[in-house]
């Protein structure tokens, strides 16, 4: 039985320690941060700004390194890897989306989803994405340029490109920041049913607390130290 559950997490932080050095002096960003991500699980994380939340995604992406403690990640410790490996994971297994979009500015809406696919080597890849454009609501805006798109169309088109290939977790940081209220909704609502739908787990980091209470679980951040 404890095997099984073993098998079941997905990521686990142990005793993770992250310090900046500014001008000779240690800032010290999260402290002994200690938790385990079960695989199909959504968290939302919350916390007052420089609560060290997109400190705790740069890490279980592998962008940033901890000054102590092992991030093991499907069996591998993102700590001890070389940053080769680290690039691979991330690029395989981790879907990744910011409050900036980061879409390719001479890329249409459909190339954009596509891309992660083509460098994964998946097939098929052009009628995936038009399924994920689908189900996004976006089909009509497929050869469309990101700069003739609202934001909240660059939004779901960015979350669209994190899932296309099927990662096994996505970290999203503050995904709808930038959005109105209608389509904070939208974008939420579609990047929680996917990640239900496919299995995928989910890592947010939130100020609105309407969407973390639709997480399984809420973890706070506070001055680099987790509440549950």
């Amino acid at each position: 039985k404890t095997k099984n559950l073993k098998m079941k997490s997905l990521f686990k932080l142990d005793n993770i320690n992250l310090n900046y050095y500014l001008n000779g002096n240690i800032i010290k960003v999260l402290k002994n941060i200690n938790f385990e991500i079960k695989k199909n699980e959504r968290i939302a994380v919350i916390g007052e700004s420089g609560s060290g939340k997109t400190s705790l995604l740069m890490l279980m992406s592998g962008l940033e390194k901890p000054t102590n403690g092992s991030i093991v990640f499907d069996k591998e410790d993102l700590s001890k890897i070389n940053e080769k490996r680290r690039t691979e994971i991330r690029r395989k297994k981790i879907g990744l989306i910011f409050q900036q979009f980061f879409l390719i500015p001479n890329y249409t809406a459909l190339e954009n989803v596509m891309f992660p696919m083509q460098i994964n080597k998946i097939d098929n890849e052009k009628e995936k994405a038009i399924s994920i454009l689908e189900d996004f609501g976006l089909v009509n805006r497929k050869n469309n340029l990101p700069s003739e798109l609202s934001g909240g169309e660059q939004q779901r088109v960015a979350i669209a490109r994190a899932i296309s290939f099927d990662p096994e977790i996505i970290l999203a940081d503050e995904p709808t920041g930038n959005l109105d209220r209608k389509n904070t909704e939208l974008v939420s609502n579609l990047l929680l049913e996917y990640s239900r739908k496919k299995k995928i787990c989910l890592i947010l980091v939130t100020h609105n607390m309407n969407l973390a209470r639709k997480c399984d679980r809420i973890m706070k951040l506070v001055d680099g130290q987790i509440k549950f």
